[in-house]
């Protein structure tokens, strides 16, 4: 890989607007856009839809599927013994 071609890699603050949460790390990911963080210096951001704050699966509110349900539905289609 040339030298001269890789991507600038440094601070950036990924945010999640749904949770109300935010995280300083760094990435080659760049934006125009910029925050102050706690520490009083400017980075710049990038506003995520999804994060570990906000993902069902680690919030514990994943949608349960009705499997009874869905079990009735196909024999009432297709008839129980068919």
């Amino acid at each position: 890989m040339q030298q001269d071609k890789q991507p600038e890699y440094g601070p950036v603050v990924f945010r999640d607007r749904s949770a109300g949460y935010a995280f300083l790390t760094r990435s080659t990911a760049t934006s125009e856009r910029t925050i102050e963080w706690d520490d009083g210096q400017t980075y710049p951001v990038i506003d995520v839809e999804i994060s570990s704050e906000s993902h069902p699966f680690t919030t514990g509110k994943a949608r349960t599927v009705d499997s009874e349900g869905r079990i009735a539905k196909f024999e009432r289609r297709f008839g129980e013994g068919s």
